[in-house]
């Protein structure tokens, strides 16, 4: 398989699922997105998403949130450690370009230490 992909068993997709991330992980945020994060041993990293109309009352709006978040998060999944992570979209997001919301989840990451932190631009 390749990281390139994005399978069903990458998703967290189910209910209990969400539940448990939400009851026993960990959690970050900023004014535009909130990680909730659970390490396990399953070997793999697996994604969830949340975006209510809330966030966008327009359908189309919603999809372009989580299209973008899932991309980033494919593009990311080889260096993840393994655990379900769960990203609540808020309010802020549907004003954000599609820049903004990766910039917004790499920096999430990296406050869970999930990527390690950027090394500071030198000479």
């Amino acid at each position: 398989m390749t990281s390139e992909r994005f399978p069903r068993s990458a998703r967290v997709r189910t209910r209990a699922g969400f539940d448990r991330v939400f009851k026993d992980g960990r959690r970050t945020g900023l004014p535009v997105l909130a990680l909730h994060w659970r390490a396990d041993d399953s070997g793999e990293a697996r994604l969830g998403l949340a975006v209510s109309r809330k966030v966008d009352p327009h359908a189309v709006g919603r999809n372009r949130i989580k299209r973008q978040l899932r991309d980033a998060f494919r593009h990311l999944r080889a260096e993840l450690p393994s655990g379900d992570y769960v990203l609540v979209a808020r309010p802020g997001a549907a004003a954000r370009s599609g820049l903004e919301l990766r910039a917004a989840f790499h920096d999430l990451l990296r406050r869970a230490r999930a990527l390690p932190a950027q090394a500071p631009a030198g000479t």
